[in-house]
């Protein structure tokens, strides 16, 4: 399959709705309401974004989403239950099951073990940490390495 380039109008269209994701995770998004953001129509932007960061919007939504509930279940402070509405998810199987296939174990599980080592740790890096580890790890990195050949020849 050949692969198109990312325009640099594009990709910042597309950074633009990732970027949505990131702030309104909890929020209830849909493939469409991202897409519009991006200004594309929903097929077109599933394919861009695919293209563009590895994996489905969906994929990345959800990713996000279980990043945050991970952060939240290591502090002991919430349920399980709490950690999956408060992350926008509204079924908690399919939250425990995309838990459990992202992370390796099961919601309870990782909020049960011992997370002490992260303690005192800036966000930040407890987030680096802890991410999920799934497919290519480069997968993210993809943006960049499309857009600078685009760059070299306008430069």
């Amino acid at each position: 399959m050949s692969e198109r380039m990312v325009d640099l109008d594009e990709l910042g269209r597309l950074r633009r709705a990732r970027d949505r994701m990131d702030r309104e995770f909890a929020k209830p998004l849909d493939v469409a309401a991202i897409a519009r953001t991006a200004l594309m129509s929903q097929a077109h932007f599933s394919r861009r974004f695919r293209e563009a960061y590895g994996e489905s919007p969906y994929a990345y939504l959800m990713t996000r989403r279980i990043e945050r509930a991970a952060a939240l279940l290591r502090t002991g402070d919430v349920s399980v239950t709490d950690a999956c509405m408060q992350v926008g998810c509204s079924s908690l199987g399919s939250f425990s099951a995309s838990f459990t296939k992202l992370m390796g174990e099961t919601p309870s599980a990782y909020r049960a073990r011992d997370h002490e080592a992260l303690e005192g740790m800036p966000g930040c890096l407890a987030m680096v940490l802890t991410r999920p580890r799934k497919g290519d790890p480069s997968s993210r990195f993809r943006e960049a390495q499309r857009a600078l050949p685009a760059l070299a020849s306008s430069a």
